[in-house]
């Protein structure tokens, strides 16, 4: 036997290990307190681990099965699901059918909660999920009665909508009969648990319509500045309300339609002929303001879908091949919206594996959950993008009401009234009693008492008894087809086709920009616009009481809205700016974005002259903040004491008003914005009307700094009478103490991203107030660039703070030459599951300006794949 050192003889023996039965024996010797002690710590950790393992579970249960086979009843033949690295799914069948059911089943999988909280909203029902806090959003859309519209809507559209939007609810109802609550979505766990005891009803095609209501609500116009505008009128003149609401400049920033007119009611670009419709003013009461005033708090209580305020918005450009690196069109788009979680839209292909007339789908972009077909993107022979057109297609009106009547034309005519009953989670049911006139229904009902209306809103020199109410007439609420137009821009496959699905698009009306295979480009506005009496000019509420003020009962003809094919200049550019110019015969809008944005696209795309792939999506980035050039020579200005004061103003010597995170000088310089417009208007505005400090409050500003000694600069709260000057200086000095309590006192360490944040929280859960519920269901923080107004728009509100309200929801760039060279970028990821892989993995590429590459052709997508689920018809008889 060896005894080499290291050799097992030569390894002495080990000290006998104690067993568990002695360090027990050891354990019961221990002091009393101690044993205490450790049962309960030993415990809490076996809990702790029972539950980070039991969460674990729960968590990952809804996670959807995204390879292997599973059955969907109804299906033709076999539908792939190829998803990517990122789970972006392209789905390949052999039918229009049973696409669309293989579509609904894959939203379910993905987003189902956020579906089912979507048409608990736009059915005025959340209050069933959610209790109490939901009810003055349920009276609210129960008032306006949207559902009630798409169920009318649903006899409208044409049998091959129905039939795909049936198809598709049967998609989502195959998904909710195979899983529990649990397995569609951990959110049902946390509700049930706090005693809901839900069970998602079955889809159908009147939850999709019910979506178009809450887009066209979010992206309704300009009925709040209707309010707006009356209650500023109360306490200041109507020049000094004028100023609040600049005119569009048509001079230094170009409408997107730059040719044609109106000849014998159709639009003609090679036209030059056109006529001016002027504006009128009416004035109101006190009792008027009292009860827009009240209906304005109750329209804020509303919850945002898409998103609402001074960032809501889009940006969307074309250019022609001569402006193109690739010889071909080139075309980008990124709508502006709520920054929510999870993200509004959701990236999906469909393709027929063989295109013909009875399968033409072969289409991938953007779509929304809960709705079949693709909303923005491309096909195999166009592409297309969005931006909000903005048109008036909202009135507000004031009616004298006296009991159950209401005065028209010199008479008392009966209301129309219906009750409905509003369920409520937690508490007692709800008897809603509606009430409408000939304009829409009364809104006025819903945000005050009936009670507070009489006392408080009497008719000025009128009865007792007659009250003021405000009643919506609103496009959306008369029924249409809008739904036909997504599948039919799906599988347009020219500029008629294109034109003939945008004639479709009722509400909400939005600027389509088109690129073909042919090389061809193009605009075309769409949507049902209102022709207004002469009364009415759409810019404050009016006497519902005088005929002269209704609606013609008349849209704006579609052939008569603007549109370009081919535009001599090469490239269009929508971003909210003014359609066209002010000879046009048809009024769409007074109220469009002053056109910060729209014209620093036109000056860049001016600049470049041929743009590659990679430099439309650098242009997608640009922060430059179009207020720095306007304001900071009036800064500077500003004589500050040296040291301390002066630092923050120094760094704006050299700024070149971009704005990204690591910005010093853009810190400094909106923080300075942000004191300015508090200390010049939240004097004399009340809260809800305090600056945002977007593109309308530029423009005002912008003019103000002008005239150094006008009525808006002075502090209605002192003594003395401040000037320009005295604002800018103590907007400087402020600026400067606020970031040294924010961030450092070197100036030099300052940065904005660390104040213009990125938070993403859920709708539904993220703000309910249980710490481990918005853990469970938020995410953040992203420290970001940009800012209001710039094309670059991560939007925030003065009045609030400076965390990033509204953002580019998606960026997209298609290359019509080479669809696969195309890129995409989602703000969050496809998944609306917490913890899922894909539940924000898009999120750190969308902050640093990455984007994903968009494979389309079969060969490409396949090459790209990561996991195929192959839906299969289910067995007869199962």
């Amino acid at each position: 036997m060896s005894d080499q050192p290291g050799s097992p003889a030569s390894v002495p023996p080990s000290t006998p290990r104690p067993g568990i039965r002695d360090w027990w024996r050891s354990f019961l010797r221990w002091p009393r307190v101690a044993r205490i002690t450790t049962y309960v710590v030993v415990g809490l950790v076996l809990v702790l681990v029972v539950a980070l393992v039991t969460g674990a579970v729960l968590v990952r249960r809804p996670f959807p099965q995204t390879s292997g086979s599973a059955e969907l009843a109804g299906l033709g033949a076999d539908v792939e699901v190829v998803r990517d690295d990122h789970g972006i799914p392209q789905l390949y069948g052999d039918s229009v059918a049973d696409l669309m059911r293989a579509q609904g089943y894959v939203h379910a999988q993905e987003r189902f909660f956020e579906m089912d909280v979507r048409r608990h909203a736009t059915a005025g029902r959340l209050a069933e999920m959610f209790g109490e806090k939901a009810l003055d959003s349920d009276e609210m859309v129960r008032t306006m009665g949207w559902r009630r519209v798409a169920e009318q809507e649903l006899a409208l559209i044409k049998p091959e909508t129905r039939a795909a939007l049936e198809a598709y609810a049967d998609g989502v109802n195959a998904y909710l009969d195979q899983h529990s609550p649990s397995q569609i979505a951990v959110e049902y766990t946390v509700l049930n648990a706090g005693g809901l005891d839900y069970r998602p009803e079955h889809w159908t095609a009147v939850d999709s319509l019910a979506w178009l209501k809450a887009m066209a609500w979010d992206l309704r116009g300009n009925m709040t500045d209707e309010i707006d505008r009356v209650l500023a009128l109360a306490d200041h003149s109507a020049e000094q309300v004028q100023e609040l609401y600049p005119a569009y400049p048509y001079g230094e920033h170009a409408p997107i339609v730059g040719q044609g007119a109106v000849v014998d009611g159709i639009f003609d670009q090679a036209a030059t002929q056109g006529a001016t419709r002027k504006p009128q003013r009416p004035a109101y009461t006190a009792g008027a303001r009292r009860v827009l005033s009240r209906l304005q708090a109750g329209i804020e209580r509303m919850p945002t879908l898409l998103g609402r305020g001074d960032g809501i918005g889009s940006n969307s450009w074309v250019v022609d091949g001569d402006h193109s690196a690739t010889g071909e069109p080139l075309l980008a788009n990124d709508p502006h919206l709520d920054a929510s979680l999870p993200g509004v839209w959701m990236q999906m292909g469909l393709h027929c594996r063989t295109v013909s007339e009875d399968c033409p789908l072969d289409v991938a972009g953007f779509t929304f959950s809960g709705v079949p077909g693709v909303i923005i993107g491309h096909n195999a022979d166009i592409a297309w993008g969005f931006t909000n057109l903005g048109p008036d297609v909202t009135d507000l009106y004031l009616e004298r009401v006296q009991g159950d009547r209401w005065r028209y034309d010199g008479k008392l005519r009966p209301l129309r009234t219906r009750t409905e009953t509003i369920k409520v989670h937690g508490g007692d049911d709800v008897e809603l009693t509606i009430r409408s006139t000939r304009h829409g229904p009364l809104l006025s009902d819903v945000s005050d008492q009936l009670t507070d209306v009489g006392e408080e809103a009497r008719v000025d020199g009128r009865p007792d008894e007659e009250t003021y109410a405000v009643a919506l007439e609103w496009t959306a609420l008369h029924p249409s087809a809008t739904a036909d137009a997504v599948l039919e821009l799906d599988t347009a496959t020219g500029w008629d086709s294109f034109r003939a699905a945008a004639a479709d698009f009722a509400v909400p009306a939005q600027n389509l920009v088109y690129a073909d295979t042919e090389g061809h480009i193009g605009y075309q506005a769409p949507g049902r616009i209102p022709i207004r009496k002469s009364g009415n000019d759409g810019l404050l509420p009016v006497a519902g009481w005088r005929p002269e003020n209704d609606w013609t009962g008349d849209y704006v003809p579609f052939d008569g809205l603007p549109n370009v094919l081919d535009p001599e200049e090469g490239f269009i550019v929508t971003a909210n700016q003014a359609v066209i110019g002010q000879d046009y015969p048809y009024r769409l809008t007074d109220d469009w974005d002053q056109g910060y944005r729209s014209q620093r696209i036109r000056d860049l795309l001016d600049k470049e002259g041929e743009l590659s792939v990679d430099e439309m999506l650098d242009l997608q980035l640009d922060d430059r903040n179009p207020m720095g050039p306007v304001l900071t020579p009036y800064l500077l200005d500003v004589d500050l004491p040296r040291g301390y004061y002066s630092d923050g103003q120094r760094l704006l010597l050299h700024w070149d008003f971009g704005q990204p995170a690591d910005s010093a000088a853009a810190a400094y310089f909106n923080v300075v914005w942000s004191n300015l417009l508090r200390l010049t208007f939240q004097d004399e505005l009340p809260e809800d009307q305090w600056p945002d400090g977007g593109d309308r409050w530029f423009a005002a500003v912008s003019h103000l700094l002008a005239t150094p000694a006008d009525p808006w600069w002075d502090d209605a709260a002192t003594d003395r009478v401040e000037t320009r000057d005295d604002i800018l200086a103590e907007a400087l000095t402020t600026a400067r103490d606020e970031l040294t309590r924010r961030q450092d006192v070197s100036a030099d360490e300052w940065s904005w991203g660390r104040l213009h944040r990125l938070d993403l929280h859920q709708a539904a859960l993220g703000e309910s107030g249980i710490g481990p519920v918005e853990w469970l269901v938020n995410r953040g923080t992203w420290q970001v660039g940009g800012g209001s107004a710039a094309v670059d728009a991560t939007s925030w509100d003065a009045s609030e703070g400076y965390a990033v309200t509204s953002a580019p929801s998606m960026r997209m760039v298609v290359s019509v030459g080479d669809f696969d060279k195309s890129r995409w970028i989602n703000l969050t990821g496809v998944s609306g599951h917490p913890f899922d892989g894909h539940y924000t993995d898009q999120t750190d590429l969308w902050a640093d300006g990455d984007t994903l590459p968009w494979p389309f052709t079969p060969s490409a997508v396949h090459d790209a794949a990561e996991d195929t689920l192959t839906l299969t018809p289910a067995e007869a008889g199962e």
